[in-house]
């Protein structure tokens, strides 16, 4: 008997993208006018859903997934990497029956549970008592199976409180915890995660990367996507590489992840856009640049750990009178969140209302702090101190090296995340050793 419990043959999944020309929109009252003279065909016609694509608009095809092909054994944990729209959450959704492939198969032995986004799996006008018991039926289990799981399944979730509160109420984090918790204890075969856990706080994410190591040692099947490198090598013996919809590499998870990390830690130290009309961002505010430079850095080269970086960002305000702040995540290469910084924590922009213009904040990120490695900016817009306006992920990237003549005879990358140069002192107490 094989031990073949995912197997993947030639999947594609072809989407036909719509493009609109940029004609002038037009209103109802304008079609009423223009159709007055013949009222009868003409303006039934306007309002006859039609289906196939109009004069002002073009289609193109484009292939989400295309002749990809695998096979997944019992009791394996594998990570599926790749950067944002490689066709890793795609793929997931078809695995996992949600989406339809429009070419090839995919042939599953044994019960599914994924976790694939916020929002999916539940029912929101229904508790989250009455959610486990809706998501262990759809698994085949019995009541009295889902009964035995219930208080672990509580327990874990930390959500008791608000178990019969309807699961539409509930927060993004507790809405994953609970999901999560359902996913990971109703004894699926074959357990699926996507980046959703992201959503958590780091003490929960822990503590469900732990449960999914207990999952793939009980002899079940995890595929688990994820940005975080040391999350998917701490978890998966194998990796799947995809790029652009199809499979790059597939083998063990340091090797395909070195050389995944390798090619994709080009530097690109700034990032421009000139127009406010379509430049990244909302109707309050759209970035115009965001720079990383240090005083003796050329353009594209790495950065020295020695010197002091400053980040620039240059913005427009659209909106009289606003409360802006724009907020820095800074990861490495691995997925591994190494700071957070905002205007918020300068007392003397926090709160203070701009009005419509183009205005630059910069940050300076002191020498000898940052580690060896490549790091990448995320950047968050924040109204009232409180509400996030957009996130603009990985919008920069940018390279740290250490030098010799700052280490001296240490030369090379220290464990960690950041490397400070801190102060030590060594004193002579006294001569006697007894």
């Amino acid at each position: 008997m094989s031990d073949t419990v995912i197997k993947v043959e030639n999947l594609g999944k072809k989407y036909i993208l719509t493009h609109q020309r940029n004609e002038p929109y037009t209103v109802l009252r304008d079609v009423i006018t223009e159709k007055v003279k013949s009222f009868g065909r003409g303006v039934l016609r306007t309002f006859i859903t039609d289906h196939s694509p109009s004069a002002d608009s073009s289609q193109e095809e484009f292939w989400a997934l295309k002749d990809i092909s695998f096979e997944i054994n019992q009791g394996d944990s594998v990570g599926i990497i790749g950067r944002n729209g490689a066709g890793k959450s795609t793929l997931l959704k078809v695995i996992s029956r949600i989406t339809e492939p429009t070419s090839g198969r995919v042939s599953i032995n044994g019960r599914v549970a994924s976790l694939l986004e916020v929002g999916t799996g539940f029912h929101p006008e229904l508790t989250g008592r009455e959610n486990i018991f809706l998501n262990g039926a759809i698994l085949g289990m019995t009541r009295a199976e889902i009964m035995k799981k219930f208080d672990e399944i509580v327990a874990f979730s930390e959500v008791e409180k608000f178990l019969d509160t309807p699961v539409k109420r509930y927060s993004s984090g507790m809405y994953v915890r609970l999901a999560f918790a359902v996913a990971a204890h109703l004894e699926p075969e074959i357990l699926i995660i996507d980046e959703v856990l992201a959503v958590g706080d780091a003490v929960f994410q822990k503590k469900c990367l732990g449960k999914m190591g207990d999952v793939a040692k009980e002899g079940r099947t995890v595929l688990f996507v994820s940005h975080n490198m040391v999350a998917v090598q701490g978890l998966c013996k194998n990796v799947i590489w995809m790029d652009q919809g199809q499979i790059k590499e597939i083998g063990p998870t340091s090797t395909v992840i070195g050389e995944y990390l390798g090619k994709n830690i080009k530097a690109t130290l700034k990032r421009q856009w000139d127009n406010p009309k379509t430049a990244p961002g909302c109707d309050e505010v759209r970035i115009h640049h965001i720079l990383a430079h240090s005083p003796s850095s050329e353009p594209g080269m790495a950065l020295s750990v020695n010197q002091d970086i400053e980040i620039e960002v240059e913005f427009w305000s659209l909106k009289s009178k606003q409360d802006l702040a724009i907020t820095l995540l800074i990861r490495t290469v691995e997925g591994i969140v190494a700071f957070t910084t905002s205007t918020i924590h300068n007392p003397l922009l926090r709160g203070r209302h701009l009005d419509k213009g183009l205005y630059r904040s910069h940050c300076r990120i002191p020498a000898n702090l940052l580690n060896n490695n490549i790091y990448n900016i995320s950047i968050l817009v924040v109204k009232n101190q409180a509400k996030v306006l957009f996130m603009i992920e990985e919008a920069l990237a940018f390279e740290v090296l250490d030098s010799l003549e700052q280490r001296g005879a240490y030369f090379g990358k220290r464990p960690g995340t950041v490397a400070p140069l801190l102060i030590w002192e060594m004193q002579h107490i006294n001569d006697n050793i007894t």
